[in-house]
């Protein structure tokens, strides 16, 4: 339910601030927001159902996933297949995304829509025993159903972004209704526009708590009854993808991630929504140890 609850605040929000732009480029462009409003409204309810049922295919899409089966690549499926078991999950569909950088990430609506993608660096980087403990962290995502919320905000952060974007060009290049009012005006929606960037990194942080971050280390730790592997795999992948970070992607999509795979960008350090790796690692240690700080 609580997913559930996350994921309408979401569309409720993104509906607000559509209709919110419309309303301002209908009274500035237009003079007439109604029809703007209307318009801006059907756009929200398509991004909200785009979101909804497409936010994974979107999210595989902009990393260059591709599926792989068992024969494609067979220690990674039997890795995903036996995590699955011991989680009670049903088998997720497998991906590989096609980069050098180290890491890892679940998306779907469900568990029984589940993916799990692997970037090609983390086969060369990771021995099996880290990656399984990778792998049951992802897992520990699906089972707790935040992979819906985490894809649907990075859809939607992604949208803002654009729409921002639009707003500023257009004011660059477009005009108004009158030309002193209008442009005087327009400048006033670029602002507007460039305000709702930070607006969807805080909404990813507002929708996806970084405590999601410590209770699917905790869970996934339990599960294969290894927390040193895990705490070993996020060692290597932190220093990796800091020295190497992913070049390409949308940083609106980082927390999707085990690691931030933007981690080599200060502003995006800045913005994480991951809790600070080496406090993960301790408590991973901890347990490792007997000690339970979750």
């Amino acid at each position: 339910m609580g997913a559930r609850l996350r994921t309408a605040g979401l569309f409720l929000l993104l509906t607000m601030i559509f209709v919110g732009f419309g309303w301002i480029i209908g009274s500035v462009f237009f003079g007439n927001w109604l029809s703007t409003v209307l318009l801006f409204l059907v756009f929200a309810g398509l991004m909200n159902g785009i979101s909804y049922f497409f936010a994974d295919r979107i999210v595989l899409w902009s990393y260059r996933a591709r599926p792989v089966t068992e024969a494609d690549a067979p220690a990674l499926y039997r890795v995903v297949q036996r995590v699955a078991a011991m989680s009670n999950l049903p088998m997720p569909r497998v991906y590989t995304v096609p980069s050098a950088t180290p890491n890892a990430f679940a998306t779907g609506r469900n568990p029984k829509h589940a993916v799990v993608a692997v970037t090609e660096g983390a086969f060369r980087v990771l021995n099996e025993r880290e990656l399984t403990a990778v792998i049951a962290h992802e897992m520990a995502h699906v089972k707790d159903r935040d992979i819906l919320v985490m894809s649907v905000a990075a859809t939607i952060a992604g949208a803002l972004t654009i729409l921002a974007r639009w707003a500023f060009w257009s004011t660059l290049f477009g005009g108004g209704r009158r030309d002193r009012e209008g442009n005087a005006l327009m400048w006033v929606l670029a602002i507007v526009g460039l305000i709702l960037v930070p607006i969807a990194v805080v909404l990813i942080q507002l929708a996806i708590s970084r405590s999601r971050e410590y209770k699917a280390d905790y869970v996934g730790a339990k599960t294969i009854g290894a927390p040193d592997a895990l705490a070993d795999a996020l060692e290597q992948l932190e220093y990796r993808n800091r020295l190497n970070p992913m070049d390409f992607g949308s940083p609106s999509s980082s927390s999707l991630w085990i690691v931030n795979p933007f981690a080599g960008n200060w502003l995006s350090r800045i913005q994480s929504t991951h809790p600070p790796v080496d406090k993960r690692i301790r408590k991973l240690r901890l347990l490792a140890q007997g000690q339970d700080t979750y």
